[in-house]
């Protein structure tokens, strides 16, 4: 079903960028239209990625932590408080060649868009790759992570693994030294991808040791991690490694599938933006979080950024003036 209004801001995307950008624009009386998209079996979740996560305890303003889950709930109460129409839905087509931008939710096939919008602000935010194993999910928060940075507190004095082989790994296990016992990095091959200058300080760190040509093929625990099952893959022994934490890098897919074509990526799929700003390649589309933000992933740069964007699009109306 279209709608025949004609929106000031519609937000793809309900993490920290697109709530955030949501309570800005709404403060705005811009009365945004937030889709946030839908539950999926391949990783979708309205909230972002910490729906996903247990405590959370970087995040400014809570000295004593809170759950993920809480902290999206209450961006998304503040952004209803003020204005904000967040819908359930999830874009399945745009179309930015003319304004007002179209967008389609359900059929892509269908002949009319569902929603027509001035500005838009894309915060479709990344997806950490992950292993796909029996176990993984249901411990992700558990002792399973993707990002040593957000949970690296967690794992002081424990032995714990982290997975990959580039420049990710590596930092995230360095990184991950600061607090635990010792970090084992498991390597599919028998090198490293990551670059030289990452490689010495891994190889030089004596908490960090590495288990070569070896892939993990299951996480066992019942309500923590308590092992890993491995497999050589030159041999094909079965082996395991007894760590109380799996951290997988082996990198992000920005979620840009639905802008290809339509703004202009980077090599790795990220949106570009042109710095300072959030303006993407289309006057009048704006990005914000980890769907442009291929270095810090942070849910408070997201945050930021997702302000920014508010800002932007706040600044273009004022200038535009597009008539409907």
């Amino acid at each position: 079903m279209s709608e025949n209004k004609i929106h000031d801001v519609l937000i793809l995307g309900s993490g920290p960028a697109g709530l955030t950008a949501a309570i800005y624009t709404a403060r705005a009386n811009l009365e945004p239209l937030v889709l946030e998209g839908e539950p999926s079996s391949t990783g979708d979740q309205p909230g972002g990625q910490l729906m996903l996560t247990t405590e959370v305890e970087n995040f400014p303003g809570f000295p004593s932590g809170i759950m993920g889950p809480e902290l999206m709930i209450s961006f998304r109460e503040q952004a209803v408080r003020f204005g904000a129409d967040v819908r359930t839905e999830k874009a399945t087509k745009v179309d930015f060649s003319s304004r007002p931008f179209k967008v389609w939710v359900g059929d892509p096939a269908a002949t009319e868009p569902t929603y027509l919008s001035r500005t838009v602000i894309v915060s479709t935010g990344a997806t950490a790759l992950m292993l796909d194993l029996p176990n993984e999910q249901r411990l992700l928060g558990h002792g399973v992570s993707t990002c040593a940075t957000c949970d690296g507190f967690f794992f002081r004095d424990h032995e714990i693994a982290v997975v990959g082989g580039g420049d990710s790994a590596l930092e995230e296990a360095t990184f991950l030294t600061k607090f635990a016992k010792s970090v084992t990095i498991v390597v599919r091959r028998d090198e490293l991808r990551a670059s030289k200058i990452m490689q010495d300080r891994a190889l030089a760190n004596p908490k960090i040791r590495f288990l070569w040509n070896t892939v993990v093929t299951d996480v066992v625990g019942e309500q923590s991690v308590e092992k890993l099952v491995t497999e050589n893959t030159q041999t094909g022994e079965s082996g395991e490694l007894v760590v109380t934490g799996l951290f997988v890098a082996i990198g992000h897919r920005p979620n840009t599938s639905l802008f290809d074509g339509q703004l202009e990526l980077k090599d790795n799929g990220y949106l570009i933006t042109e710095a300072p700003t959030s303006r993407t390649s289309v006057p009048g589309v704006f990005a914000c979080g980890d769907v442009q933000d291929d270095i810090y992933r942070q849910a408070i740069t997201a945050a930021g950024s997702g302000c920014s964007a508010a800002i932007d699009a706040e600044r273009w109306l004022e200038a535009t003036h597009i008539p409907e």
